[in-house]
């Protein structure tokens, strides 16, 4: 029986086009298709992964030449494009390769940003796809087994996951800090700008429970509260929006500032001086920042969120080297036991064969024990006895040696 080996064939953010992911982007609505035709070209086992980061299939064949073919073709197919004109844009691993790559790519390790926590989830639903399409061999099932191990141990036992490493993601940390759940918060955008988008953005995705859009333009934050699916109200209800407001987003940049220590004060004496963490993100700053002094608000401008995220970049780094020792011990873990485990059949075999003998000897002998077990040795041992033999005899020494060598390993002699 031949041997089913690993293999990876894919584009990622280091090797490809944006351009080319795009094309070749499998979403969920198309999942069952490509894996359809993945299983027709020949493939019994595969694994299809589509994120921002990455478009790849991870197979089992017994040829990895043939398994490349049929995925390549098939992303060629996707593309519209013939399979010679994909270049050197794709990537083939293999055997060990390969199943580094599956580790490193589960604990987000090979991602853009390294420790983003949804890819894991993201390889997961890939996964329960390709079962539902009948490609999850044992195979394949093992190694995904063993890689949401490794990506545990990458978390729990590294600093992979513990600092945000953009300034959105250092928002929410932050929000996250004097707030608690972000179920429990309301926030409220002054101004369309585009970074104070993206961090509402990021709010909104990590559980914000209400947003609100104001701008000094109305038009403007109408426009933005559709793209955000968000509440919209009036620039001169300001001061009652900042009172109900947990966290305030500024991103005007009308160099004019839209926020003093006065708004501040009297919105926090209409909370009873429950806090409000502020992110300016204007270009020139749109908070007054005296606003620093007063006591219950927490206001942070782009320089600060920045600094926090290079720190957290700098943190995962030093993560990222100590998790591919993690990584690389249980590459070599995973690769002894899969090759142990193909030692199994004649093991079992030779198991069934020794208990055959005993069988037949016992009912050769009947209850006499000394019989028994001098029938049993000299049964046993009859057939290998002559092989040694043979062996010996035929002249050639190199053979002989290394099947002495063998023997004497595998019984543990002398």
């Amino acid at each position: 029986m031949l041997e089913l080996r690993p293999i990876v064939v894919g584009a990622n953010h280091r090797s490809s086009s944006l351009a080319l992911r795009d094309a070749i982007f499998v979403d969920d609505a198309s999942q069952a298709g490509f894996l359809e035709t993945l299983r027709q070209q020949g493939l019994s086992q595969a694994l299809a992964i589509s994120t921002c980061d990455r478009v790849e299939i991870l197979a089992f064949h017994d040829d990895v030449g043939v398994a490349e073919t049929i995925c390549l073709g098939a992303f060629a197919q996707r593309a519209k494009l013939a399979p010679e004109a994909l270049g050197s844009q794709f990537y083939t691993l293999t055997d060990k390769a390969a199943i580094r790559h599956c580790f490193a790519v589960t604990a987000s390790l090979d991602s853009l940003v390294i420790g983003e926590p949804h890819v894991l989830g993201q390889i997961k639903a890939c996964h329960r796809m390709a079962r539902d399409a009948g490609l999850c061999g044992a195979e394949l099932e093992t190694l995904l087994s063993a890689s949401y191990g490794v990506a545990k141990r990458v978390r729990s036992e590294t600093a992979i996951a513990e600092r945000p490493v953009s300034i959105a993601s250092a928002a929410v940390q932050f929000a996250r800090d004097l707030h608690g759940e972000l179920s429990q918060c309301e926030a409220l955008l002054v101004g369309a700008g585009d970074m104070g988008e993206l961090v509402a953005e990021a709010l909104l995705a990590n559980g914000l429970r209400r947003l609100v859009v104001t701008a000094p333009r109305h038009s403007r934050a109408e426009a933005l509260a559709v793209s955000l699916n968000c509440h919209v109200a009036a620039f001169e209800d300001l001061p009652n929006l900042l009172a109900e407001a947990d966290i305030v987003l500024t991103s005007v940049s009308s160099r004019q500032q839209v926020l003093g220590s006065d708004h501040l004060q009297a919105a926090l004496r209409r909370r009873r001086r429950k806090p409000i963490f502020l992110v300016d993100t204007g270009i020139p700053g749109d908070i007054d920042p005296a606003v620093n002094r007063v006591d219950g608000a927490y206001l942070y401008d782009l320089n600060d969120l920045e600094r926090v995220a290079m720190e957290g970049r700098a943190t995962r780094e030093v993560a990222a080297r100590e998790a591919f020792f993690i990584i690389d011990s249980e590459v070599e873990t995973f690769v002894k036991g899969r090759a142990a485990r193909v030692a199994v059949p004649a093991i079992v075999a030779l198991r069934g064969h020794f208990d055959a003998v005993r069988e037949q000897v016992l009912a050769e002998s009947g209850l006499d024990a000394e019989r028994a077990t001098r029938l049993l040795v000299n049964r046993l041992l009859h057939d290998p006895s002559e092989e040694m033999k043979d062996m010996a005899a035929g002249g050639g020494d190199a053979g002989w040696e290394g099947a002495e060598a063998l023997l004497r390993r595998l019984f543990r002699l002398s």
